[in-house]
């Protein structure tokens, strides 16, 4: 397998270089060929020069740099544009997942085009936890796709899937678009268990309110997209 593993960061200075190095390895391991394009959304903690001295010291590291934060969603995009082989992987800089579990999906990859992690236990906050039951129960509803944890930033998906599809997303909905996308081709994806842990350091933002009215917004307008699309 050829992958180019995607890495949204924002403010993750103290979680990125060990993210990077544990990534990595399970590339190594899984892939002939491979890349890791990180991309700072206008970071303020010193990330965009942290992720610049990954990629000095090894060719197969990639920066993108957002001016300023654009989101979530927007950072993924990037990430999918710069993106040179034909799988993509992406999960997230804070050091909530375990890298070296890439194998459990790449060993699904033959004869499939899309696998998803779910978190088997997922380690935040009970009120985090309840909110990501409601997002992916109503997600399952509203767009017609089967996934257990809509959210799980563990996914694994052949590149030709987002082939020409403009994602109209920037913030935490992404995911549920991408799997939108792929189930109107007729592709649901293949879950994985995979083991989620407790943040150490850095701040996470994916409760606050503001992520979640982002969220709502994109929501309908996604909604909206996607009865169009039906309809067409």
């Amino acid at each position: 397998m050829e992958i180019s593993a995607v890495l949204p960061a924002w403010n993750e200075a103290e979680n990125l270089a060990a993210v990077v190095a544990g990534l990595a390895l399970a590339l190594d391991a899984a892939a002939a060929r491979h890349e890791i394009i990180i991309v700072d959304d206008g970071s303020q903690d010193g990330t965009g020069a942290l992720a610049d001295g990954l990629a000095l010291s090894d060719g197969r590291v990639r920066v993108v740099h957002h001016p300023s934060r654009r989101g979530y969603g927007a950072a993924l995009k990037s990430g999918f544009a710069a993106a040179n082989y034909a799988w993509i992987f992406f999960t997230d800089a804070d050091g909530q997942f375990d890298p070296a579990e890439l194998g459990r999906l790449t060993a699904e990859a033959p004869g499939h085009r899309f696998i998803t992690g779910f978190r088997a236990r997922r380690a935040d906050p009970w009120r985090r936890r309840a909110s990501g039951f409601i997002f992916s129960a109503a997600v399952r509803t509203l767009f017609r796709v089967k996934a257990t944890d809509i959210n799980c930033a563990f996914k694994l998906f052949r590149k030709d899937l987002i082939s020409g599809h403009d994602f109209i997303t920037e913030g935490a909905l992404i995911n549920a678009e991408l799997l939108a996308a792929a189930a109107r081709q007729g592709v649901d994806p293949v879950e994985v268990a995979v083991t989620h842990r407790p943040r150490l350091k850095g701040l996470s933002t994916g409760g606050s309110a503001r992520v979640i009215a982002r969220a709502g917004r994109e929501m309908v307008a996604l909604y909206l997209d996607s009865r169009r699309n039906r309809k067409g």
